[in-house]
């Protein structure tokens, strides 16, 4: 009962730094709605700046002033993140902005890189409490016990900023109805930026106040988004008692996770998250009326028609173009083409579903790795042929997304992307860590196609084929009743639902289709490749879709496919320099400032004002 105790201690220490830092993002989202991703950023900034001030600063005034003095400068590193990026945003769809705070991370990463280097800062001690105290005999760190102490503390200073307070009456009034504050008078624009600072600085707390027991890297901001997100989504987005509970409790699951039942450390969070999200679709305190948009807002577009004449023309040509380019082109040129096609198709497979059905999805790389896995475990296992293995891909990709799906479509807008997650999660796992199956981190390799498509040329024309055919099958479904259907279960559900259509089956097997489509680019990955690890299934994957979808336009049929193409080709030339981040993500940020509708919207909305100049013109 000693070990137990001290280990729920244990458990109660490390939800201090993870509550600073998730009620920090519990109140960004709450007013500002923004899915703030670069929220790691600032706490990884919080650990740097602190380990610099606290070796400047002596004793025990120093260090406890060093902690205070990170959140104040990370606090105003986030307003000027706010003002210069995210402010000009507000309009965009709500989840575009999380490619905004993508760019934001990647802009953030190198310049840590240029200002502390590659190694990684162990942080000091706490003056006057090292070593440890004895409870009931087990050794328990004294720092342990102060943070212990302080986290109520914490939470009871923002209880009162926020329940007290004239700010805090603004916050929550916002948080109920930002447009009635605006109509009062109250200017949004600066109160959307004192609560992003203030919000940043708790997580520059965060990063500061766990340096004694951990220290600084640059792969913090990473690794504690995916524990911060899912901590905000089970206490209930916008909640901080709920954010306070839920960090208590998957601090104190991991502890016990780590010395009970080690191989669930890497998703135990995540079937927390899933089951509290299954039995309480808000969150432990959350409400449905926090819960997000579904990345669609403002009136609904016009009505979707296919191409005309000069589209259909443009179409052909660019396909010529593609089909005649092994005649000129080197081999480098055309496994370039290769990996974009394949990306496409599956940025495409995302696009269907969050485009026209609303479903923002971030798991969807859960079945394009499925669909390459099921492919090559076949292939490694078995030595089925390539062509029986390849069909296997979209089908097993497709039942798997039927499967989650069953689960995920009675959520909506942040919750139904963050189960998703949970899933996409398990899956990675599930590769990850059943070596006798999946070879693990080995990955599976070897995987090679049939003799007759063994060569680059046979190999592009197939991919090219099945590609642009996945694809255009996608369109050809946006386009048919079914299409019809899916859309008007998100624009208007109840009166979908009124007409006959039933929203949620509708839904249901779109997610299963759009799962096969990525499988089928999964399938044609790895035969590409001749291998396939368990990167591809890791959120970062699937975060690359998200990112070229709102990038090429989520409203427009052609943005998942040009927002591919756009991000393959820009990756492709600025990762051959030193700070390959910093330059795509100022790329990522110019684009969603000059350009919120993506690229093929800004684009479309340029022509449609052009279209009737020149017709004056010609009259």
């Amino acid at each position: 009962m000693a070990f137990l105790f001290a280990q729920f201690l244990t458990g109660l220490a490390n939800a201090a730094a993870l509550f600073l830092v998730a009620s920090g993002l519990s109140l960004i989202f709450g007013v500002t709605r923004i899915v703030n991703f670069a929220h790691g950023s600032f706490y990884m900034l919080g650990a740097f700046i602190g380990v610099t001030l606290m070796e400047v600063l002596p004793g025990h005034l120093g260090f406890w002033g060093a902690i205070v003095l990170t959140g104040l400068a990370v606090g105003l590193i986030g307003a000027l993140v706010e003002v210069v990026v995210l402010r000009r945003i507000y309009r965009a769809p709500e989840l575009f902005q999380l490619v905004a705070t993508f760019g934001v991370i990647l802009v953030i990463q190198d310049l840590a890189l240029m200002i502390w280097g590659a190694e990684d800062r162990l942080g000091p001690r706490a003056p006057g409490l090292r070593g440890v105290w004895r409870i009931f005999g087990e050794p328990v760190p004294k720092y342990d016990i102060v943070l212990i102490a302080i986290t109520p503390f914490i939470l009871l200073a923002l209880w009162y900023l926020i329940t007290r307070t004239r700010l805090g009456i603004l916050v929550r009034a916002a948080t109920q109805d930002r447009e009635m504050v605006g109509a009062l008078g109250v200017n949004q624009a600066w109160l959307f930026t004192g609560v992003f600072a203030l919000g940043s600085a708790l997580a520059g707390w965060g990063g500061a106040l766990q340096l004694p027991t951990g220290g600084a890297d640059l792969l913090m901001d990473f690794n504690i988004i995916g524990a911060v997100f899912v901590v905000v989504v089970i206490g209930g987005m916008g909640s901080l008692p709920g954010a306070f509970v839920a960090s208590v409790l998957i601090s104190v699951l991991n502890v016990f996770g780590v010395t009970y039942l080690p191989q669930s450390t890497l998703v135990l969070m995540f079937v927390v998250m899933a089951l509290v999200l299954i039995v309480r679709p808000y969150g432990l305190l959350g409400r449905e009326e926090v819960a997000g948009e579904h990345g669609q807002v403002g009136a609904p577009e016009t009505p979707i028609r296919p191409y005309g004449p000069l589209g259909v023309a443009l179409t052909a040509a660019l396909l010529a173009l593609l089909a005649a380019l092994p005649a000129f082109a080197d081999t480098f040129l055309m496994v370039l083409v290769i990996d974009i096609v394949v990306f496409a198709l599956f940025a495409a497979s995302l696009h269907f579903i969050l485009g026209t059905g609303g479903l923002v999805s971030f798991g969807h790389a859960a079945f394009f790795g499925g669909g390459a896995y099921a492919a090559a475990l076949l292939v490694f296992h078995t030595q089925t042929p390539m062509e029986l293995a390849f069909l296997f891909a979209p089908l097993a990709a497709g039942l798997l997304a039927l499967g989650i799906g069953w689960f995920c479509i009675r959520l909506s807008g942040v919750y139904f992307a963050m189960l998703t997650l949970a899933f996409s999660q398990l899956v990675w796992s599930l590769a990850f860590q059943w070596r006798s199956v999946t070879r693990g981190d080995d990955g599976l390799i070897n995987i090679w196609p049939a003799d007759w498509l063994n060569a680059t040329v046979p190999y592009y024309y197939f991919t090219l084929a099945l590609g642009v055919g996945g694809i255009l099958t996608l369109r050809h479904v946006i386009h048919s009743p079914f299409g019809y259907a899916l859309r008007a279960g998100r624009d208007s559900p109840r009166q979908a639902e009124a007409m006959g259509i039933d929203v949620k089956r509708v839904q249901l097997v779109a997610f299963a289709l759009a799962g096969a489509m990525a499988g089928l680019a999964g399938g044609l990955f790895v035969f590409s490749k001749g291998s396939v690890f368990p990167t591809e299934l890791e959120i970062a994957k699937s975060f690359d879709a998200l990112i070229v979808v709102f990038l090429g336009g989520v409203k427009t049929l052609a943005g998942g496919v040009v927002g591919a193409s756009f991000m393959t080709s820009v990756e492709h030339w600025l990762t051959r320099l030193e700070y390959w981040r910093l330059l795509l993500g100022l790329v990522i940020i110019a684009v969603v400032i000059l350009m919120p509708e993506g690229i093929v919207g800004t684009l479309h909305r340029l022509w449609q004002r052009w279209r009737p100049a020149s017709e004056d013109t010609a009259r």
